[in-house]
């Protein structure tokens, strides 16, 4: 019975951090129905996503405890010390980008300010490295804790991190304008684009 109800969760949990986060990244729309309260409202909105966020990681790590039994193997095939290998090969680059995206980007990783000019840094690289590391680090989550449904489930961030970046570009546009849109003939997506 736990391991549906932690199955239900997650699931809503991831729901609710996708609805969450794409209401965050929207100011300079939401601005236009509420006036400047839309900023901190939007950063209210980050942290209500950040929270739910957080229960979708208690649940990778209930579920450790409590696998689903649908069948699939509840460990890889390999020495466990073969998926914490794997899982750091791939945490270290993803901690990187976020690390140097919320360096770069500074408080509006959290808080949304109508005053925040674009982004210097690796954001003349990438326009979302922040989502990049972030989406990926699931992966590790899942090696780490040595389950194939959790790596499998692990995909799903993927479209999750794509739209939440769509759905910020669209505000940014809003809230930039022509500025931004050089900006983003620029610079790559989620790739960095090759110099002409």
């Amino acid at each position: 019975m736990i391991e549906w109800v932690n199955i239900i969760v997650l699931v809503v949990s991831t729901i609710l951090f996708l609805y969450f986060y794409v209401r965050s990244v929207s100011p300079a729309q939401l601005e236009k129905k509420m006036g400047e309260v839309a900023y901190q409202k939007c950063k209210t909105n980050r942290l209500i996503a950040g929270a739910f966020e957080t229960v979708t990681v208690i649940n990778y790590v209930i579920y450790f405890f409590y696998p689903l039994p649908i069948g699939i193997p509840l460990v890889f095939p390999w020495e466990w010390t073969v998926s914490i290998l794997i899982a750091i090969i791939i945490l270290i680059p993803s901690m990187y980008l976020m690390a140097i995206g919320v360096k770069d980007a500074g408080r509006e990783t959290l808080e949304p300010r109508k005053e925040h000019t674009l982004y210097g840094g690796i954001y003349q690289t990438v326009r979302h490295p922040q989502a990049i590391g972030e989406s990926v680090m699931w992966f590790p989550i899942a090696l780490f804790l040595n389950s194939p449904f959790l790596l499998l489930y692990s995909f799903i961030w993927l479209p999750v991190f794509y739209v939440m970046c769509i759905a910020e570009e669209r505000d940014l546009v809003l809230r930039y304008g022509t500025p931004y849109l050089e900006y983003r003939d620029r610079v790559g997506f989620l790739i960095p684009k090759r110099k002409k």
